[in-house]
């Protein structure tokens, strides 16, 4: 079918008025490697153009695998030798601290940049930037308080300790859709923990990590402890997890990357944490908050133009009132501002990138011929810049692909139950295991789906809140580890136990008896 124009769309569309112009100029950044910028070993450059405007954003240099190699080696002598695994949790603390009162400082500015790489609203990167910085905060105070065990009773002539040690450089690896957010749920805590590391963003979103790299050097982090590439995974990727001066990669992306990359870490045994994908279910009963629980839909698969691993993209509704709440859930969508995202009340941007928004329409298409209904939307909107409908699929059916492979787009797909047993049953019969819902009033139903439905998260009559104080990460295909929470930190580190002898100790080779 072909593209319709917002006016024909039968949307909320927006356009104005901007909170600021669109920049004339694109961001131009440089890698930052052992404390110092620097253009590529071969002179390269990578280049972004905004998916919102259609105008150049950025201008990086383009990290060549030598260049990688150097941020390697940079961040080994800044752990083995340098100051930073050295310093107190305190001292750690502080400068982690300094961070985020430097990001707040420059919120508007890095809030700018984010909108014009990834075309998400202005109101909800300014969001992101403020959530980041709360969790370098998280991390500075988790810098203070990672503690190990000890054990007094293991007989008088014995004491033993158990201390958490940095794991050493971490390879840090960070996707498009939310970028300020997913490095910051990464980096401060490898620093906290006394880690350096070499942090790689996605090309098509590096502007806001790169511009991190003098709010790093401002606060004064020391030199090689963090550094930061642009380039394509293709190209730098398999060094970036394979080379045998990294201890630990952390991933936040794709199942399909994610377990390539596992696949190449592997080869000399590092220790991988992996933030994947998600198919995640909201479930509905009759005796649900009505207006809370349409409300939620709509924001759990239209916030971030449902480019987000927590998308709530499929909601299981009871067959009883399946009907009209889609009904509530359509009109309700239709108020939702698609738009410019320089505009205040925008909460629908652009989508990332062409190749996306194809792989978006394809799924919508591939419905359409497994026998779902297009009841709202399904189409990609004829305006400047790359922006799809909201859109819903109704009649879908547990073994369609729609139900249970991530579309990572604006694409809500409604499925219905009988009673609970089948709505956990329909829920778990997925690859990924990453987050879920229920909304009920009746409070044996929301522990049974907290209990028995597996994911990593899941919300009992809200969706997707956050704090860094809980521990974050996925079942099954979702990935392995948990961030954030003094799990966050904890990743970071390898334990070790160290016994003492105290008095004389008697040769293993005599008898017992003497």
């Amino acid at each position: 079918m072909a593209n319709q124009s917002p006016s024909s769309a039968g949307l909320h569309w927006v356009e104005g008025p901007r909170v600021t112009k669109v920049p004339s100029e694109p961001f131009v950044g440089q890698l930052f490697i052992d404390g110092e910028w620097r253009d590529a070993s071969d002179g390269g450059r990578v280049t972004r153009t905004s998916p919102a405007y259609g105008v150049l954003a950025g201008d990086y240099a383009r990290a060549t695998i030598a260049d990688t190699e150097d941020a390697i080696n940079a961040a080994r002598k800044a752990f083995d030798h340098g100051e930073w695994p050295k310093m107190t949790g305190a001292q750690r603390g502080a400068i982690l601290h300094k961070v985020a009162d430097l990001v707040m400082e420059r919120q508007e500015e890095f809030a700018l940049l984010e909108l014009m790489e990834s075309g998400k609203p202005i109101s909800q990167a300014r969001d992101e930037i403020e959530w980041a910085a709360e969790l370098w905060r998280y991390a500075a105070v988790c810098a203070r308080g990672l503690h190990g065990d000890s054990h007094n009773t293991l007989g008088e002539d014995m004491l033993a300790m158990v201390v958490r040690e940095p794991i050493g450089v971490v390879s840090v690896i960070t996707p498009w859709n939310f970028p300020f957010l997913i490095v910051s749920q990464k980096l401060p805590f490898a620093l906290a923990a006394g880690c350096t590391a070499v942090v790689k963003p996605s090309e098509l979103t590096s502007g806001t990590t790169v511009l991190l790299a003098e709010l790093l050097k401002e606060a004064g982090l020391p030199a090689g402890a963090a550094n930061i590439l642009v380039g394509k995974g293709s190209e730098i990727g398999s060094t970036m997890t394979s080379h045998k001066e990294i201890d630990m990669v952390t991933f936040t992306g794709s199942s399909a990357v994610g377990k390539a990359l596992s696949a190449s870490a592997a080869q000399t045994l590092k220790k991988v944490a992996l933030e994947l994908g998600g198919k995640n279910p909201q479930i509905i009963f009759p005796d649900c908050d009505w207006d809370a629980a349409v409300d939620a839909v709509v924001f759990g698969v239209y916030f971030n133009a449902g480019e987000c691993c927590n998308s709530g993209s499929r909601i299981l509704v009871h067959e009883s009132i399946a009907e009209k709440f889609e009904q509530a859930v359509i009109e309700r969508s239709r108020q939702v501002p698609v738009g410019d995202p320089l505009c205040e009340e925008t909460k629908v941007g652009a989508i990332i990138s062409e190749t996306h928004m194809q792989t978006i329409k394809g799924f919508v298409q591939g419905a359409r011929e497994a026998g779902a209904k297009v009841t709202l939307g399904g189409e990609q909107l004829e305006t400047a810049g790359l922006y799809m409908q909201p859109t819903i699929l109704s009649a879908v059916s547990p073994d369609m692909e729609v139900a249970h492979e991530e579309i990572f787009g604006p694409v809500l797909s409604v499925l219905t139950f009988k009673d609970l047993d089948q709505a956990i049953e329909i829920a778990n019969d997925c690859l990924y295991g990453l987050s879920a819902g229920v909304w009920s009033a009746n409070i044996e139903n929301c522990l049974a789906i907290g209990r028995k439905v597996k994911a990593g998260t899941v919300w009992i009559n809200t969706w997707m809140n956050g704090y860094p104080e809980l521990p974050f990460g996925g079942y099954k295909e979702s990935g392995q580890g948990r961030e954030l929470g003094r799990f966050g930190i904890e990743e970071f580190t390898e334990l070790k136990t160290i016994q003492m002898h105290m008095g004389p100790r008697t040769g293993w080779w005599l008898p017992k008896n003497k």
